[in-house]
């Protein structure tokens, strides 16, 4: 049986709303708490982060994810 991690509720519903928010918002952020999303789309991350402090409080998890069709892969040498 799987434990349940800090954020994987929002990564559910992250996942669950992705092709959604990618037709019209690559590149932007989104913030989630729970089951709770935020309307409004970021152009940065720093508003999306601020957006989410004023939201839930500096003392609540949340997650502040870009949106891409496919998770980008990085290579580090």
């Amino acid at each position: 049986m799987e434990t349940a991690t800090p954020l994987d509720a929002e990564l559910r519903v992250f996942e669950e709303h992705r092709q959604e928010w990618s037709r019209n918002n690559l590149g932007k952020f989104k913030v989630i708490r729970g089951e709770t999303v935020l309307d409004e789309f970021f152009d940065e991350y720093a508003a999306a982060f601020r957006a989410g402090l004023a939201a839930f409080g500096p003392h609540k998890i949340f997650l502040v994810k870009q949106i891409w069709r496919t998770e980008p892969v990085y290579f580090i040498a």
